[in-house]
């Protein structure tokens, strides 16, 4: 091998571009799923979780399916451990090319499988086991294409590059609540109830294949050799605690995120008494708000550095959860009076999504970058997202404050303002390590 070979490089473009897409396409995939899982949950419990003439069905039904919603979450630590050293060890291409073939196939196996009524107990088991697969690869999914975005960034964009991570998430959101949408739409009653359902999982099969296409051209970055960047954690600091560092630094990003951005249709159609119709459009708006901020973000991230931009985002949210709370549950405020606060709980999550992985990717090494970022993440969201749901449920039903998600996210991203202080100065400005 020439000498040359070894030096360090500054990434082709149109390399880097492909990066960004293949990287993009898997994360839209993951989280595709996931949105069309939590539009069908319905369905999903009448058919696996539902006894035979429904004994035991309606609310434990429902909670087992989002039971099963929350497993997946739990077992991406685990997925992010062991994809994660594959991927420090083995490169990111064909970690990334495994995991988003699991994905594919738990997907388009949930569209397949026998229901309850057919196979008996063995179906919601069944179900639980494929959750558990897309919990593995989705850990392994995000340190892996991270890790691959940013050290893929041309000079002064590895902000904007990994916000595209983020960016991928709210796209597959909408694109799977779209996706359900249209074919509830199109279908009568029966027939979604019956088979249309499984629609959706399966054309996770074609979606998955473009991206699994993506991944198989990719040239791995040419690693390099670069100091220790200024928002890195501390010299002589261990993994474990960088790892604890850096969740805390996302536990805000966490908690709102789900708490505006996923939670919002249960909680407003208990509390507010809004239509069902009335509080999907407010997740759509809340999205909407969040898509729009996400890329900017980064971007502007890029230019002052992660710290002011999250912070902001972060003390935002300390600031602001009440009263956007308050105005989303004032029933005299019109449809379109909310969307105003609406858009701007998406876009608070914005502010810390989008500079998020960009500043997880700078404090490990590449040489445990895929196994630290992607264990902080998952930790992050196995604990404050896969939880906030039951959390602030079971805390509105013991206490009967109806401000509990204010509570909730405020409470996290204080955590996290208090740890993003932490973040040093021009970590932006440094090649990775």
């Amino acid at each position: 091998m020439s000498p040359l070979a070894l030096l360090p490089v500054a990434p082709h473009r149109a390399a880097s571009r492909r990066a960004l897409l293949a990287g993009s396409a898997g994360n839209l995939v993951e989280w595709y799923e996931f949105g069309v899982y939590g539009c069908f949950a319905t369905v999903i419990a009448t058919h696996f979780f539902t006894p035979p003439a429904g004994t035991a069905g309606g609310a434990p039904a429902l909670i087992a399916t989002y039971a099963s919603f929350a497993l997946a979450f739990f077992f991406r630590p685990v997925g992010a451990l062991l994809f994660g050293r594959l991927g420090d060890r083995l490169g990111r291409r064909p970690v990334l090319v495994l995991v988003v073939g699991l994905m594919t196939l738990a997907t388009t196996s949930i569209g397949l499988l026998p229901t309850r009524a057919v196979i008996g107990p063995a179906a919601p088991w069944l179900l639980t086991l494929l959750r558990v697969v897309q919990g593995l690869s989705a850990g392994g999914e995000f340190g892996g294409a991270v890790s691959l975005m940013t050290e893929s960034a041309p000079p002064g964009r590895r902000g904007l590059y990994g916000a595209w991570q983020s960016f991928t998430v709210a796209l597959g959101l909408l694109a799977g609540a779209a996706t359900a949408a249209t074919v509830a739409r199109v279908l009568p009653g029966a027939a979604l109830q019956a088979w249309g359902w499984r629609i959706p999982f399966l054309l996770a099969l074609p979606l998955g294949g473009v991206a699994l296409w993506l991944r198989t051209a990719l040239e791995e970055p040419t690693p390099a050799s670069a100091p220790v960047p200024a928002g890195a954690a501390p010299p002589g600091e261990g993994p474990v605690r960088a790892v604890a560092l850096a969740i805390a630094r996302v536990t805000g990003w966490s908690a709102a995120g789900y708490a505006f951005l996923v939670v919002l249709p249960s909680y407003l159609q208990s509390t507010a008494g809004s239509s069902t119709s009335e509080a999907l459009t407010a997740t759509a708006l809340a999205n909407l708000g969040f898509a729009a901020c996400v890329l900017p973000a980064g971007l502007l991230s890029d230019r002052i550095g992660r710290r002011p931009v999250m912070l902001g985002g972060a003390l935002a949210v300390v600031l602001l959860a009440f009263p956007l709370l308050h105005a989303l549950r004032d029933p005299g405020l019109s449809p379109a009076a909310r969307a105003g606060p609406l858009l701007v709980a998406g876009a608070l999550v914005g502010l810390m999504a989008g500079p998020g992985p960009a500043m997880l990717a700078e404090m490990f090494p590449r040489r445990s970058r895929c196994t630290g970022l992607g264990l902080a993440y998952s930790l992050a969201n196995a604990v404050f997202s896969g939880c906030a749901g039951l959390v602030i449920t079971a805390l509105i039903a013991a206490t009967g404050d109806a401000s509990v998600p204010a509570w909730y996210a405020a409470a996290a991203c204080a955590v996290s303002a208090l740890a993003l202080t932490t973040l040093r100065g021009d970590g932006h400005r440094e090649p990775l390590r």
